[in-house]
């Protein structure tokens, strides 16, 4: 793939969102740029970054419990748990601390938890943390999930999404379609770029990419 371009976040150099144009294959849809978040979710100093950048956009009366993380989130749900921690997030658990977990995908892709796990979502706050929100299908799926298992989600919270809310439950981004203004989500069977003839550059997916 080429080189990626990128940009800074206005109050924190350490967070830093790359992209590269091109045809791309998620599992929902065809879009136009390819994120990658690599270092962003897994790099120690960029993940702590990101968290604690997403900390800020919650004030001390929100009450969370659970941070589910998807895609890969987990390290920055960590540093997104221990600053809002710091900042004095309410949580309604016994022992006064957040629950990081993710779900487990069954053979029909759908999210679960097994029985050791039910209790981290069950009469819990939620909220969930993903890398990239654009068509919303995963994210309505995790809602569903956090509800079958007898959950509350409370907010979403991503570090690109192209939605302000999903089925009511607001998102909040560090990068919107504000800074990446000709990003482009299609179906499947109604990508301009396929019927255009432009041949696809990778497949991607929220553990990263394989090139054609």
């Amino acid at each position: 793939m080429q080189d990626y371009k990128k940009i800074d976040y206005s109050r924190n150099k350490d967070v830093v969102l790359r992209y590269v144009p091109g045809h791309f294959i998620t599992p929902n849809s065809h879009v136009n740029y390819y994120m990658d978040l690599t270092d962003m979710k897994s790099r120690q100093r960029e993940a702590r970054a990101t968290g604690e950048e997403m900390a800020e956009m919650y004030l001390a009366s929100d009450v969370i419990d659970t941070i589910l993380c998807l895609n890969g989130m987990e390290v920055v749900g960590s540093y997104l748990a221990n600053k809002l921690t710091m900042a004095g997030i309410i949580s309604a658990n016994s022992h006064k601390t957040m629950y990081i977990t993710s779900p487990e995908y069954n053979n029909s892709g759908q999210m679960m938890f097994r029985e050791n796990n039910q209790h981290m979502i069950k009469g819990k706050h939620v909220l969930i943390l993903i890398d990239t929100a654009t068509t919303g299908s995963t994210l309505q799926s995790a809602i569903r999930s956090v509800r079958y298992y007898q959950g509350q989600t409370v907010g979403i919270s991503a570090i690109y999404s192209q939605a302000t809310h999903i089925d009511d439950t607001p998102i909040r981004a560090l990068y919107t379609v504000h800074d990446l203004p000709d990003y482009a989500s299609h179906k499947p069977e109604n990508c301009p770029l396929c019927k255009a003839g432009v041949p696809v550059d990778a497949i991607c997916n929220g553990f990263g990419y394989s090139t054609i």
